[in-house]
């Protein structure tokens, strides 16, 4: 196996889990193919501790999740031997607690309950016999480190996290796992002897995002063109159908989580909940909830736009791979079917507007996930406000609109982003500074402020130094910067 890339303060966490003079319940969550397992198995396993692990089944009924759960009991406490299928989840924690009750007492017990959300079938009181177990035998128990894990991020948070009964403030530590950044992904791509330059990794970044489940299928004889070919585009590719099985694995009702993230794909510069619910075809519902759900799955995220906070939150998407495939591989199945297995689809469209089109919007989403490094760079602190800024003119106005990609407001000054994703130096023109020139004077005339603004461009590839760069930009992101380490 290889080792533990990035997570770093996940591994701080757990090793102030295990080494702990108290009982410990943590939940663990992130969406699906993220190394949630992956992470707590390596980390533990070559711990001084008993490892109890245990993994819902999807779809499962309660008797198989229950013959699983006795059988890991067996084979961990009792050396293989078969025990008796537990009749329910308070039984099955009897045996579970009766095998823990049979150890040293020095000896540390890590119980791992994987896809938590899976086990729990409907009726079958599973959280019930967690509470009564916790309260009434293990929080006093220095020993245990009791690890909830699961991929419902949204299941998690409101049955435990947020539940109001006997589990309620029992969590002791909370585990979010979040995607790659860049240089995780070079790194882990680099553990596989996969060495690719930083424009590569970020046009493969575009695509899978930093999920390490994805980034695994990558084979190192084939260019970053034709790996997305074979994975995305053909129906043999491992991630032909996965959007749909996503969501199926986190949401009840898939169909409408899945409708609700199209819709805010389809909008570049993000959505305001009205604006959802004026296009959606049916009564909105649960909308409130599921925009939340989709957020704390990963999929979406909220705004407040800057300087225009009456106006309320916007969405847009924010997952790589989801962003990738309601755009360019859910439109074109039929077509994709009826292509031949050698064709090379996406290899042709890399060459087209639409293309350009896409990895603009693409790379602006990624640089809000490398606000960091892009802070570090600028020296920027912390404290200050981060967002975009639009401003459009009302009918029959005689103003103008503008709209800029990133903007920090600091207590004394503004810096107003350009984000531009091309193959080459950036060059400024006369063309393109005059629009640069004319987004700062509505966002000063629309936003009244008195501060020092400044310009930056986030260039993947740098800028090319003229007359109209020295007149226009303070300062200039690279690639090479999102790539930097930060604490």
């Amino acid at each position: 196996m290889q080792e533990i890339i990035g997570r770093n303060s996940e591994k701080n966490e757990l090793s102030e889990v295990l080494s702990s003079k108290k009982a410990e319940f943590v939940l663990v969550y992130g969406r699906r193919r993220i190394g949630k397992t992956y992470l707590i198995k390596k980390f533990f396993k070559k711990k001084s501790c008993l490892f109890f692990h245990v993994t819902g089944i999807q779809n499962g009924l309660l008797s198989e999740q229950l013959d699983v759960f006795a059988k890991t009991i067996g084979d961990l406490f009792y050396h293989g031997a078969t025990i008796a299928k537990p009749a329910s989840w308070m039984r099955a924690f009897e045996e579970l607690n009766k095998a823990i009750m049979g150890q040293a007492k020095s000896k540390k017990i890590v119980l791992f309950m994987d896809e938590f959300p899976w086990m729990a079938t409907k009726r079958s009181r599973l959280l019930q016999a967690v509470e009564y177990y916790w309260n009434r035998h293990w929080q006093e128990n220095k020993n245990i480190k009791l690890v909830i894990c699961g991929s419902s991020a949204a299941w998690l948070v409101k049955k435990i996290l947020y539940q109001k009964g006997g589990l309620h403030n029992r969590i002791t530590r909370q585990l979010i796992l979040r995607p790659f950044n860049l240089l995780e992904t070079k790194q882990f791509l680099e553990k596989k002897n996969i060495h690719l330059d930083p424009m590569k990794v970020t046009q493969l970044y575009l695509v899978l995002g930093g999920i390490p489940f994805y980034l695994d299928q990558f084979q190192k004889s084939k260019s970053v063109a034709t790996n997305i070919n074979h994975l995305c585009f053909k129906e043999t590719g491992i991630l032909f159908h996965e959007l749909s099985k996503l969501f199926q694995s986190l949401f009840e009702y898939h169909e409408d989580y899945l409708a609700l993230t199209k819709l805010i794909s389809e909008q570049r510069y993000g959505v305001t909940r009205s604006g959802i619910e004026s296009s959606l075809s049916k009564n909105g519902g649960r909308l409130t909830e599921r925009l939340g759900d989709l957020e704390m799955a990963g999929f979406v995220k909220s705004f407040l736009p800057l300087f225009h906070e009456k106006h309320g939150l916007y969405y847009r998407v924010i997952d790589e791979f989801s962003y990738f495939y309601l755009q360019w591989i859910a439109p074109e199945k039929s077509t994709l079917l009826s292509l031949d297995s050698s064709h090379q689809y996406w290899n042709q469209k890399t060459k087209g507007q639409s293309y350009r089109a896409w990895t603009g919007y693409a790379f602006e989403m990624l640089c809000y996930k490398h606000i960091t490094q892009i802070r570090r760079k600028l020296g920027i602190t912390d404290d200050s406000r981060v967002g975009s800024w639009r401003y459009a003119p009302r009918k029959n106005s005689k103003g103008e609109g503008a709209q800029i990609d990133l903007v920090f407001d600091q207590h004394d000054s503004i810096v107003l982003c350009e984000i531009k994703f091309t193959d080459k130096v950036f060059s400024i023109d006369k063309e393109y500074a005059e629009k640069l020139l004319n987004k700062m004077k509505v966002f000063k005339q629309v936003t009244k402020t008195k501060k020092e603004i400044f310009t930056v461009m986030i260039s993947a590839n740098g800028i090319k130094k003229n007359k109209y760069s020295d007149k226009l930009i303070s300062s200039v992101v690279t690639l090479d910067d999102l790539f930097k380490e930060v604490d």
